[in-house]
């Protein structure tokens, strides 16, 4: 349980400085990220209405349909490229990328190259 808790905190500890720092940029909207064990899922949020403008997850039935067969790393990559085509026919084309607290590596990685591919400038 102590192992739980400190991971925990050290997540929090980097969500509160990654968040600070893109907070700042209120000229783009922010790209979250949050990765739970088995789906993962990202939002553009423009911070300065409080809107969600897109949205894509793993569990969502039109996604879901092309991830059978593959690896978590390649299901993000395809949230991510869903994401962006999403945000682009919202009339977004650069955002922040907010990783939550999470470290930028794997899955993380993952959807931000699939918004990258999909056509977003970060």
């Amino acid at each position: 349980m102590k192992h739980a808790k400190r991971i925990g905190r050290q997540r929090q500890r980097r969500s509160w400085r990654v968040s600070n720092k893109v907070q700042a940029h209120s000229t783009r909207p922010r790209l979250a990220v949050f990765r739970s064990h088995q789906h993962i899922y990202a939002q553009v949020i423009d911070d300065e209405r409080g809107h969600t403008v897109a949205a894509a997850s793993s569990l969502e039935p039109e996604v879901r349909k092309q991830l059978t067969g593959k690896t978590k790393t390649a299901q993000a990559e395809l949230v991510g490229t869903t994401l962006a085509e999403r945000a682009k026919a919202a009339g977004i084309t650069a955002v922040v990328f907010d990783r939550g607290g999470f470290r930028y590596h794997g899955r993380v990685k993952a959807v931000a190259d699939g918004a990258r591919s999909g056509g977003l400038q970060f």
